[in-house]
């Protein structure tokens, strides 16, 4: 712990005390203040306008038109008033450690935020071991089974979920696809696959999450904590631009916030107000989470009007079949080169005239599943990088659909 002598301890208090609403912790207020000496408290970081593309934007980029009524570019916010400091802190907060410190200057700068207020909200994360122990991987993950996780997405409690979220958001859907693109059943597969449309978003404290993910990442697997430890400066910088109190943001136990479960860093590259409030908020705005989903899967390449995948048989030489798994989900043969392969396009892909990949999925011990994913099935990977994630976001969406036009 960073000691103070007597004379500099009164000085941290007195100024404290000025301020109401602000408790003498002597760890945190030292952990705090010792970036740039005595004097006042911390103060916010200066107002920002928010870095994510506006509505506008990305679907100039997307080469779509936009309804001006909707698509508002957010006002700058007020300053952010930083919450109060514990009075105690715990044994597992991060005021005590000097590598906790040290990330908050670099955050700070590489940010460009208030050190001390930076400091300040950094002292007040606690260690979260649950989130050290789930992000491991499971310790006897079994065969990759494609019919069981379709079971877990692709069934009637979030069919019902989907049905009423569509019928609640028609409109905001239909104006989505026409602004980037994306299919109406696109995006209500992924916001369904990711928390069955706002139902379970996740209760962690995000700043605790990030921080002991950027601080106390857990040995036996891959080092991540150079990721975290950016996303933490993302999530730190947001609450600054959109206002938010650092303390208050709950997520999921990776740190994915809202109804589309973004990252940090992608809310401030993705994320869009979508319902024109002057705000984006993905957690409580249907209307700004649709909107983010749509200009994430156009950013990251989705093409309007080409499906995502076209159904396929794999050539039966296994050398052949091997050839064309290779690149996994990765667009890399024509329609024509696939079927000289040997693999059998439908009618459909044997007219699509850009790149396909074989995709694989595994169904325990049964034969696989394959299809052919297109530059859009590609674009679905980007959000989750699994081609079981990408194929549940199409079924679940189709699934919704179906069931609209049926009437159920």
């Amino acid at each position: 712990m960073i000691q103070a002598t007597t004379s500099r301890l009164s000085c941290m208090l007195t100024s404290f005390r000025a301020h109401p609403g602000w408790h003498a912790s002597v760890a945190a207020l030292a952990f705090g203040l010792a970036l740039q000496g005595c004097g006042t408290p911390p103060s916010p970081p200066p107002a920002a306008p928010l870095a994510a593309p506006t509505p506008t934007v990305a679907a100039s980029a997307a080469g779509a038109s936009v309804d001006s009524t909707h698509a508002q570019p957010v006002a700058a916010p007020t300053e952010l008033q930083p919450s109060p400091l514990d009075l105690a802190p715990s044994t597992n907060s991060y005021a005590h450690r000097a590598d906790a410190l040290a990330l908050a200057r670099s955050i700070a700068q590489r940010q460009e935020l208030d050190p001390k207020w930076t400091a300040t909200v950094l002292a007040q994360a606690r260690l979260n071991e649950t989130v050290t122990r789930l992000i491991m991987p499971a310790a006897n993950p079994g065969a990759k089974n494609w019919s069981a996780y379709r079971a877990r997405f692709i069934e009637p409690i979030r069919i019902r979920a989907g049905v009423a979220f569509w019928k609640a958001n028609e409109a905001t859907l239909q104006r989505a696809q026409a602004t980037y693109g994306v299919p109406m059943d696109i995006i209500a597969g992924v916001i369904g696959v990711e928390t069955i449309y706002g139902r379970y978003t996740g209760n962690t404290p995000v700043l605790d999450t990030l921080a002991t993910l950027s601080l106390d990442f857990p040995k036996g697997r891959s080092d991540r904590s150079a990721y975290f430890q950016d996303e933490l400066g993302q999530f730190l910088k947001l609450c600054a631009e959109q206002n938010e109190d650092p303390m208050q943001v709950l997520g999921s136990s990776a740190g994915a916030i809202g109804l589309p479960q973004f990252m940090p860093g992608s809310i401030r590259k993705f994320a869009v107000d979508f319902d024109g409030d002057g705000h984006i908020d993905l957690r409580n705005s249907p209307a700004d989470a649709i909107g983010s989903v749509a200009n994430y899967l156009a950013q990251n390449g989705w093409q309007r009007g080409l499906p995502a995948l076209y159904v396929v048989v794999p050539p039966k030489d296994e050398n052949a079949r091997a050839d064309l798994l290779q690149p996994d989900i990765v667009p890399s043969f024509t329609a024509a080169e696939m079927q000289q392969a040997g693999a059998q396009l439908d009618d459909a892909g044997q007219r699509h005239r850009g790149l396909l990949a074989l995709v694989m999925l595994h169904n325990g011990g049964a034969e696989p599943t394959y299809l052919a994913g297109t530059d859009n099935f590609y674009a679905i990977t980007r959000y989750n990088q699994s081609s079981y994630y990408a194929l549940a976001v199409v079924q679940l969406g189709q699934a919704v659909a179906s069931a609209i036009r049926s009437g159920k």
